[in-house]
C-alpha cells in the first residue's frame, strides 16, 4: 500500500512537470529578449526623486542608462510608446516562501522546512526552484524580486531575496542573506491553544534558554575562528555547520531576521537584541502598534505584514491589521510590507493598497505604500544601488502599468528584469486565453 501511494504522488508529480515546465521554459529561452530599449512618454514614477510627468527612460545592458525629460532615444534602441502608461520599479516583496514549494498538497515539492530546531545552514536559494509556476504569476503583477525564506524550528535556515528571473538560482540571487530566527513565543498560539498558564511559560523559558545557548556557542565558535585566523594557523572546533551558517550573522555580513509577533514577545526581542552587535531586521511584528513607541526607541526596521489579516486578538479593532503599517511609520520606523505567501505574492500590490485606504489618515499615503515595496526593502536588504527605484545606473528593472498598480483593474504592459524584457504570461493568462477563445475541434 505505501508503494502505491508513493507511486501515485510520484505520478502526480511528474503530471504537474510535464504541463507546468513546457510554457515556463519556451518563455525562458524562446521570448526572453535583451537589448538596448528607450520607454517614450511616460509618467515616471521613480519613488526617490518624485515624479517625471511626461519622460523617457533609456535602458542598455542591463541597467539603467538615462532618466529624463529631455532624453533622446539612441539610433540602436528598440522603442516603445508609452503613451499613457507609468513607470514604476518592480516590487519587492519582504517576506515570502516563494521557488520553495510548487504544490500545497504534494510534500514532495515542499523544501522550506528542514528537521531540526537549529538549522540555519540550510540556505532558501540553493532550494529555489526557478522554473516555478509562481514567478509568472508574481511578475504580471509588478512584483520583481522577494525575500524567500525556511520556517519552522528556531533557526530554520538562512533567506535570500531573489530577483524573478534566472535559469539557475545563482543568477536570480541578489546577493542578500539573512538567517531567520523565530523568537519563541510566550503568548498563546490561538483560541485552540490549550495549554495551561504555567505551560506557556515553562515551554517559553525552555526556548529562550536554548537560544541563548545556541548564541553563547556561536560567539565562542567566532572566537576560536578568528583567534585561529590571527595566529595564521587557522583551527577550528569539529564540523559544526550550523554555527559556521552563524559566522555572517556575527561579523555584520548577514542580518538576523527576527520573526516576532505578539507585544510582549517583541518587548522581550529588543531586550534580547540590546548589546548584541547584529543587523537585526524584525519580521512580522503584527502586534507592532501596542508597542510602537518601544521600537521606535530600538530604532530597528520593520517588515510587516501580511496587511490582509485579522486582527490578532478579538478585542482588537477589525482594522488593526490594516493599520499595522502605518502606525509603525507614524512612530518613525523603517516599514517594508510582505505577503508570506507562495502562490500569491502576486497579492504584494493590494497589501500596499489597502494600507493606504485605512491609514491615509495616519499619514501612510501612496507614496509611503510605493516606498514600503520598493525603496525601503531594498535599503533594509542592502540591495538600494540596484533595485528600488528608477534611478541611472542601477538595474534595468521596472515596468509599465495602466493605472494605479494598487488597483485590481490595473494591467502591466511591458516587464523589465535586469534589462530582459519578460513576456506578460502566466499560467491564469495562458488559462484565461485558452477558455476565452474555446476551439475543440469538434464537427458535429
Amino acid at each position: 500500500m505505501a508503494d502505491r501511494r508513493f507511486l501515485m504522488r510520484f505520478l502526480t508529480l511528474l503530471l504537474l512537470v510535464l504541463l507546468a515546465f513546457p510554457a515556463q521554459a519556451q518563455d525562458r529561452v524562446i521570448r526572453t529578449e535583451q537589448g538596448t530599449f528607450a520607454l517614450l512618454n511616460a509618467r515616471i514614477e521613480t519613488i526617490t526623486n518624485g515624479t517625471i510627468e511626461r519622460g523617457t527612460v533609456v535602458l542598455r545592458d542591463g541597467v539603467i542608462e538615462a532618466v529624463g525629460t529631455n532624453v533622446t532615444p539612441p539610433a540602436d534602441a528598440q522603442v516603445i510608446d508609452a503613451e499613457g502608461l507609468t513607470l514604476y520599479p518592480g516590487f519587492i516583496d519582504g517576506g515570502t516562501q516563494i521557488g520553495l514549494q510548487e504544490v500545497g498538497s504534494q510534500p514532495e515539492t515542499q523544501d522550506y522546512n528542514e528537521l531540526g530546531e537549529v538549522t540555519p545552514q540550510m540556505q532558501a536559494l540553493t532550494a529555489v526552484n526557478p522554473n516555478s509556476v509562481h514567478f509568472p504569476i508574481a511578475r504580471v503583477a509588478g512584483v520583481t524580486a522577494a525575500l524567500t525564506s525556511p520556517t519552522g524550528g528556531l533557526m530554520p535556515g538562512t533567506a535570500a531575496l531573489v530577483r524573478f528571473h534566472g535559469y539557475t538560482p545563482a543568477q536570480m540571487d541578489t546577493g542578500f542573506r539573512g538567517v531567520a530566527l523565530n523568537f519563541p513565543n510566550s503568548a498563546r498560539r490561538g483560541a485552540f491553544d490549550r495549554r495551561t498558564d504555567e505551560d506557556i511559560k515553562k515551554q517559553f523559558e525552555e526556548a529562550m534558554e536554548r537560544l541563548d545557548e545556541t548564541w553563547d556557542q556561536a560567539l565562542l565558535f567566532a572566537r576560536i575562528d578568528s583567534a585561529g585566523a590571527a595566529s595564521g594557523q587557522p583551527q577550528r572546533p569539529a564540523y559544526q555547520p550550523e554555527m559556521e551558517a552563524l559566522l555572517p550573522v556575527l561579523r555584520g555580513s548577514a542580518a538576523l531576521l527576527v520573526e516576532v509577533n505578539a507585544a510582549a514577545d517583541i518587548l522581550k526581542a529588543l531586550e534580547w537584541l540590546e548589546g548584541r552587535d547584529v543587523r537585526a531586521i524584525l519580521t512580522g511584528v503584527a502586534e507592532g502598534w501596542r508597542v510602537a513607541d518601544h521600537l521606535a526607541t530600538a530604532g530597528l526596521p520593520v517588515i510587516t505584514g501580511p496587511v490582509l489579516s485579522m486582527p490578532t486578538r478579538g478585542s482588537d479593532r477589525y482594522d488593526r491589521a490594516y493599520q499595522n503599517a502605518a502606525l509603525l511609520r507614524q512612530a518613525g520606523l523603517q516599514v517594508a510590507l510582505r505577503t508570506r505567501e507562495v502562490e500569491n505574492v502576486r497579492n504584494l500590490p493590494f497589501n500596499a493598497g489597502f494600507a493606504v485606504a485605512w491609514g491615509r489618515d495616519l499619514g501612510f499615503d501612496r507614496q509611503a505604500a510605493l516606498e514600503a515595496i520598493t525603496i525601503a526593502p531594498a535599503r533594509m536588504f542592502g540591495v538600494e544601488d540596484q533595485l528600488g527605484s528608477i534611478e541611472v545606473g542601477k538595474a534595468a528593472t521596472l515596468f509599465a502599468a495602466d493605472g494605479d498598480p494598487f488597483e485590481p483593474s490595473t494591467q502591466v504592459q511591458h516587464l523589465f528584469i535586469d534589462g530582459y524584457q519578460i513576456p506578460i504570461e502566466s499560467r491564469q493568462i495562458s488559462l484565461y486565453e485558452e477558455f476565452l477563445n474555446r476551439n475543440p475541434g469538434l464537427t458535429r
